[in-house]
């Protein structure tokens, strides 16, 4: 799948295959401490963020990491 950005795509392909051989190889394996991926993780992020605001892409609502503080799992 390619991101929302074209020039994003091969950041987010680096990113799905660092995240990917890190889960099969140390996450599964009970190995959580370390966190390969994250510098990779961050570079994709802030492209994906400027494809957003180049596009003009509104997001104003959007929940991106998990559900906001204070909300229940009822409320809509």
């Amino acid at each position: 799948m390619n991101s929302v950005g074209e020039a994003c795509t091969e950041l987010k392909r680096e990113y799905d295959q660092c995240f990917n051989r890190w889960f099969a190889e140390k996450f599964l394996k009970g190995d959580s401490a370390e966190d390969p991926c994250g510098q990779l993780f961050k570079r994709y992020q802030l492209c994906v963020q400027k494809a957003i605001k180049e596009k003009d892409i509104p997001i104003e609502g959007l929940e991106f990491m998990g559900p906001s503080k204070g909300k229940t799992e009822n409320s809509s």
